[in-house]
């Protein structure tokens, strides 16, 4: 409460200025609202000798010096004044008594700014006093607050409006005060330096909720539209009370987690997260968030937020619970198995809540259980079909892991059906498939030639292995008209296999040599042949026969005088097998081939029974041509 109990400072100054020199007294500002009016109180005095007969007095505005033209506010002597103030200025004091009060009304904010008088005595004796009073024009209650408040002490909270204008009296209320207390009006007050003001107070108990509250004084004039209403808004200092929080968390392995602590306090809370007495972050704020990047089951447990400032401060916790999925299977018991054998394999995990677990291979389902730990498959007499990738799943709600294995089966090699041999125009190749493990030698043996070509030797044998298969192929030239035979023998530690190769497209195999124009030429040779056969048993029945002449034999054609046009002779046949047999790295000579063949040898070349004589001529036409 604002209590005065002492004469104001300025007119014990008057009272003790008498006596004589030049000085003045009136307030230092002064303010009133605008369109109302104003009193501002004036004393002067002078040395008492001067003893003048008239006082007159002289107020300016802005400037003391009269050289300067300051407008003048009120002049006694001549009662011109400058446009502004014409009709809003009048002196209330006698200046014959030392008072030089002055009235202004009608206030405009123009009018704003310093006053100074002057005292006119006659002749030189004019004196403009230093002293000023500054006038300011407001539209604005004053509400003044205490320094502090805090919530649940109780405060006081005044509204202050000046009363300087004596014709116009304001009368005060509270706006926005429900819930606070009833106000008090304490009256019309004077100030130190003489002036008025009427006060309002309003005592009340704040709490945290009137934080920021927006408070209202309104002063009103009677008689008048004139109203000015002022506000401030209450800063109520408060403990922290933490009132944002996660509850229990659940969050998955891997993931991001946001821990958020909001408190709500004047001034700002100090937020600090905290876990088994660590700090983890802290900082002023409002509100304060943990970031867990990649959350790990060991990062499991309670976490604490701390929210302190100069008036309190509070707690909470709040527990964090990371679910995760299953880890990645580990795969315990046989990888390697011998055909035959049984073969175990256990799978196990960890993960929480607890997973299913299934093993299968190409997409087949061989095992499975359901919220447990471990898995174990048991193939008993595995076979070569049981060898391959297999799959070990792990999952959950919150995901999915899995493992490969590989189960590899041993056994002996399996030479597959689709081995063969095959002639194409000179060359004959043979191919062996073999499916075994672990990979097997492959050999090609030449029972007629007493020779074996293993897969080492590159110029003649290309192998390839593709998962449990290997395929090898033989590459003989020059051995179309008369294939070998070809077996095909592979090992490993676990046996040994052997497999004749079948020839396929035998009795095409002459067309494919020669050819179109080769089968003209073939045709032609065959038609001679026929005819030099059919010579040669007339002639030899004529020669049986007693009455057949010698002088009418033909002429006898060799097979050595019938020569295709371009077709190598014996000697150039020999040096080209020589190269074949030099080319096939053969070990030992093997039976010479004679690839002259006149008429006479028809009859000694063995035969089979099936040999028809229109093949045996087929084949020898096609000798006679290579």
């Amino acid at each position: 409460m604002i209590f005065l109990t002492a004469l104001p400072l300025f007119w014990i100054m008057i009272s003790a200025s008498r006596g004589g020199h030049w000085g003045a007294w009136m307030p230092s500002s002064i303010s009133a609202f605008e369109g109302t009016c104003v009193s501002i109180p004036c004393r002067f005095d002078f040395p008492d000798e001067l003893r003048p007969a008239v006082v007159h007095g002289v107020w300016y505005f802005n400037s003391p010096y009269p050289k300067n033209y300051p407008p003048v506010v009120f002049k006694s002597r001549t009662q011109v004044v400058h446009e502004s103030f014409q009709g809003r200025s009048r002196l209330l004091g006698d200046l014959g008594l030392r008072n030089c009060t002055l009235l202004l009304s009608t206030l405009s904010p123009e009018l704003g700014g310093k006053y100074y008088f002057r005292g006119d005595l006659g002749g030189y004796n004019q004196y403009t006093f230093s002293e000023h009073s500054v006038l300011d024009i407001i539209n604005t209650p004053n509400i003044v607050v205490p320094p502090e408040m805090v919530a649940g002490s109780e405060v006081e909270v005044s509204c202050m409006v000046p009363d300087n204008c004596p014709e116009l009296r304001p009368e005060l209320s509270w706006l926005g005060h429900e819930g606070l207390g009833e106000p008090t009006v304490l009256g019309r007050l004077r100030e130190d330096e003489g002036t008025w003001v009427q006060v309002s107070l309003l005592h009340f108990v704040p709490t945290r909720e009137a934080n920021g509250h927006r408070l209202g004084c309104q002063a009103a004039f009677p008689n008048t539209t004139m109203q000015f209403e002022g506000y401030a808004s209450l800063d109520v200092k408060y403990p922290p009370v933490i009132v944002e929080m996660n509850s229990s968390v659940e969050a998955i392995e891997g993931s991001h987690v946001s821990l958020l602590c909001g408190a709500d306090s004047n001034p700002l809370p100090l937020l600090t997260w905290m876990r088994d007495g660590t700090v983890l972050r802290e900082a002023v704020a409002e509100s304060l968030s943990l970031e867990l990047e990649e959350v790990t089951p060991g990062e499991d447990g309670v976490y604490a937020c701390l929210a302190e400032n100069a008036y309190g401060q509070d707690n909470r916790t709040v527990e964090l619970s990371v679910m995760y999925a299953p880890w990645k299977p580990t795969v315990n018991g046989t990888v390697v198995a011998v055909e035959g054998e049984t073969a175990s394999i256990l799978c196990s995990t960890q993960s929480n809540p607890d997973p299913i677990l299934t093993i299968f291979k190409e997409k087949q389902i061989l095992a499975t259980v359901i919220y447990e730990n471990q898995l174990q498959l048991e193939l008993p007499a595995v076979t070569p079909e049981d060898d391959g990738e297999y799959w070990c799943v792990a999952e959950n709600q919150y995901g999915q892991r899995a493992t490969a294995f590989n189960l590899s089966v041993e056994f002996a090699p399996m030479i597959l059906l689709e081995s063969h041999c095959a002639a194409a125009r000179d060359t004959v190749q043979c191919l062996c498939v073999v499916k075994s493990n672990p990979e097997p030698s492959v050999a090609f043996e030449l029972p007629s030639r007493n020779v074996t070509v293993n897969e080492t030797e590159r110029e003649f044998v290309y192998s390839e292995r593709s998962g449990l298969l290997l395929t090898s192929i033989l590459t003989l030239r020059g051995q179309a008209q008369a294939p070998p035979r070809v077996i095909c023998t592979s090992r490993n530690l676990y046996g040994t296999k052997s497999l004749e190769l079948p020839f396929q497209g035998a009795h095409r195999l002459m067309w494919a040599k020669i050819g179109p124009v080769g089968a003209v030429v073939a045709f032609a040779i065959l038609i001679a042949i026929v005819c030099y056969i059919t010579q040669t048993r007339r002639k030899k029945n004529v020669t049986e026969s007693p009455s057949f002449s010698v002088g009418d034999n033909p002429h006898v054609l060799y097979s050595s005088d019938f020569r295709i046009s371009g077709a190598p002779d014996k000697h150039e046949s020999e040096r080209r097998l020589g190269s074949e047999r030099r080319l096939l790295g053969l070990r030992g000579e093997p039976p010479e081939l004679d690839l002259s063949y006149s008429h006479s040898d028809l009859g000694k070349r063995p035969t089979k029974d099936s040999y028809t004589l229109t093949e045996e001529l087929a084949e020898y036409a096609e000798i006679r041509v290579k």
